[in-house]
Formats: C-alpha cells, sequence, structure tokens
C-alpha cells in the first residue's frame, strides 16, 4: 500500500519510508501517520513483498517489524547488502535489552520497542535520515561513459538527449547501479521483471539494454557479464554518487 506525503511537490525529494509488518492495524495507521509528517510511504506486510519493492524502487528508510510469520524482520535484515540498503529502524513487542542487541548486531541503525508514540518514531526517522547518504541532500545519480541515469525517476540522459528505457530496462538498471562496481545475479535481476519465466529473460533484457548504452555490444564497456556470478555496471567511481 502507497501512502502520499502530504505537500508532496516535484520540486524536492520527499523521503521514501518502506514500512514492513505483518500488523494490518499498526501498518495502516503507521502509513497515514507518517504520510501526514511529510514522508512518503510505501507499506507491505512480509518480508517477501518487501523484497519485491526493494528491487524496483529506492527508499531512504525501512521501518522493519521483528516478529513476521514465515520470515522475521531479523532474517530479512541479514539477507540485505549492508552497503546498499538503506538505514533500518527494527520495531518489535520485545523489550528484552538481548533483543535489541540482537537486532543491532544483525544490522538495524536503530531500536525502537512496542508499544511506541508516533512522535517517537518520527524523530528517530528524521535522525536517521540526517545521518544517511540516503538523507534528503543525497545525490541520486550516476556516471557512466557519456550517461547520467537518475535512480529515482529512472531516466537516463546522454548529454541533453533522453534515452528511452522500457519498464523492465529501469528495474533492472536501477539494480545494477546500486550496486556499482559489483555483480548483480541473474536470479536477482529477474525478479525485477514482472512475470520473468525464466532467467533467460534477463539475458535478453541485458542484450536490449546494451544496444542503447554500449558502442559496441560484443565488446561492452559498461554493462558486463561476470561469468558465474551475474552482470556488472562499472561507473566513473563505481558507485552511485
Amino acid at each position: 500500500m502507497y501512502y502520499c506525503a502530504a505537500g508532496e511537490t516535484m520540486n524536492e525529494h520527499i523521503p521514501h519510508i518502506l514500512v514492513i509488518d505483518d500488523d494490518d492495524r499498526l501498518r495502516t495507521l503507521l502509513g497515514k501517520f507518517l504520510s501526514e509528517q511529510g514522508f512518503m510511504v510505501t507499506a507491505v506486510a512480509s518480508a517477501e513483498d518487501a523484497r519485491r519493492k526493494l528491487a524496483w524502487f529506492i527508499f531512504d528508510a525501512l521501518v522493519l517489524d521483528v516478529m513476521m510469520p514465515r520470515e522475521s524482520g531479523l532474517e530479512l535484515l541479514a539477507s540485505l547488502d549492508e552497503g546498499h540498503r538503506p538505514p533500518v529502524l527494527m520495531l518489535s513487542a520485545m523489550g528484552e535489552a538481548q533483543d535489541r542487541i540482537k537486532g543491532l548486531e544483525t544490522g538495524a541503525d536503530d531500536y525502537l520497542p512496542k508499544p511506541f508514540e508516533p512522535k517517537e518514531l518520527v524523530l528517530r526517522l528524521q535522525a536517521l535520515l540526517r545521518r544517511s547518504a540516503s538523507g534528503r541532500e543525497a545525490k541520486r545519480n550516476i556516471m557512466f561513459g557519456p550517461f547520467n541515469f537518475d535512480l529515482t525517476t529512472g531516466q537516463l540522459m546522454r548529454g541533453e538527449e533522453t534515452i528511452y528505457l522500457t519498464s523492465n530496462e529501469v528495474a533492472m538498471l536501477r539494480l545494477l547501479a546500486a550496486a556499482a562496481g559489483d555483480p548483480v545475479s541473474r536470479e536477482k535481476l529477474a525478479q525485477a521483471i514482472p512475470g520473468a519465466a525464466s532467467e533467460r529473460s534477463v539475458d535478453v533484457q541485458i542484450t536490449r539494454l546494451r544496444k542503447k548504452i554500449e558502442e559496441s555490444e560484443g565488446r561492452p564497456m559498461h554493462l558486463q557479464t561476470v561469468r558465474g556470478a551475474g552482470y556488472v555496471l562499472y561507473t566513473k567511481n563505481g558507485a552511485a554518487t
């Protein structure tokens, strides 16, 4: 479920928060409250749904419940690449010190026990965003060769020329750009393609994308294959800025 930030405009960056909690009532309340406080909010009920959203969108922070069926918040957090994920605020009804320590050791940036005051949640999120490169002033572009890719809008530019990308190409390029310099597996890229029947679909999409960004498809400079690991996007500085 998606919640628009109050007073959202096209000329400013509105922090996008992903709320992951299996409690329908709390998830709805958080979505509405955070949007009223100026955040853009996407709310999901499971780790599986969270992965789908993370494959498609760039988030500024995650609000993640510990106790969820099938896959816990801690398990989801442990599976995310710390170098490329946004800051994480954990929520849990478990208030014991060892539970908080476990969450922080797993990689959480902050921890808030339930029940909590909504205003405290907002203040903690604001503090995370100030400390994070994913905050309001963070740049969302990467450069590779003559190209400039905006991870937020999905727009690819070559100088003043806009390069048309399909929704599948945008989704894959976002994953590759977020991990710039490191290979992304075909399996992960396939998750970004709705209805992809196999990882072969990824190879087809990569071929089409190369036609738009490479001078020579046979000798790609920017989007290269890493045998046994997937594909890697090389940029000027090897990472998004």
